[in-house]
């Protein structure tokens, strides 16, 4: 292989919770590299439809379907759209989650919120992994979406961190699975990032801190994770599978 090869034309993408942050940003990077690219979504229609007809305008093929997909059905419904729309897969990024905000310690948590983590951050990524891989043509490319919580835990979100945890185990072992078709499955794990989902905990003086224990001194954009996401879904990242990319300003390196 020679030069540098991100073109993905042709490519049927699918990449979960693609209506805002991470998802939207690596919607747009898969469409600017000549990817099709259907996007599920949980509630926000107006967001989805946006991410959608910004594709669009890049000339490839765009769509949206909402759904919970921590219920089997409703992953299996989004896959049927998938059938329809593509008839087949060669990318999927499993990107839904959550991270709940408060501040919980395990003795205090209750059985409500470390169902509803394990089920939105893990279940789904089952349902929608398994379905992914009835459909991906051979040489397709996986990625899933862990943290650096998943690597080295953390206080008072232990459900957080065990759901991003079981992430990067379910990679290792099914990078092994599916080698053979060379289909490769990896994760990204990121730190703190800019987006609404983490913009109560990046206030004021909390921000400074978390800025501050990062040793590149800057919180990363929904863009920075992006980029390494579709890395692994394009031919430069061909021999690559089984692997953590880690995409956090060197945090997972300190205290």
């Amino acid at each position: 292989m020679t030069g540098l090869n991100l073109d993905l034309s042709g490519k049927r993408a699918l990449v979960t919770g693609g209506s805002r942050g991470v998802g939207a940003a690596t919607v747009h990077l898969l469409a600017r590299a000549g990817a099709d690219v259907g996007i599920s979504y949980r509630s926000r229609a107006d967001e989805a439809r946006r991410v959608v007809k910004e594709a669009r305008a890049l000339g490839v093929r765009s769509w949206a379907e909402a759904g919970d997909l921590s219920d089997r059905a409703t992953a299996g419904r989004l896959f049927r759209r998938v059938d329809e729309e593509f008839g087949g897969l060669d990318i999927f990024v499993g990107n839904a989650g959550i991270w709940p905000v408060a501040d919980i310690p395990l003795s205090e948590m209750d059985d409500g919120r470390w169902h509803r983590t394990i089920a939105v951050n893990l279940d789904s990524i089952f349902f929608t992994t398994r379905e992914a891989l009835r459909r991906m043509s051979d040489d397709g490319r996986v990625v899933l979406v862990s943290s650096t919580a998943g690597q080295r835990g953390e206080a008072y979100h232990s459900d957080y961190a065990a759901s991003k945890g079981a992430i990067i185990s379910l990679v290792k072992g099914l990078c092994t699975e599916v080698g053979a078709r060379g289909i490769t499955v990896n994760a990204v794990a990121p730190g703190w990032i800019d987006t609404e989902m983490s913009e109560d905990a990046l206030q004021g003086e909390d921000r400074a801190a978390i800025e501050a224990a990062i040793p590149i001194g800057r919180v990363a954009t929904a863009e920075d994770v992006a980029g390494p996401i579709v890395l692994l879904c394009s031919p430069l990242a061909r021999h690559i599978t089984g692997e953590i990319l880690n995409v956090n300003g060197g945090a997972v390196l300190v205290g």
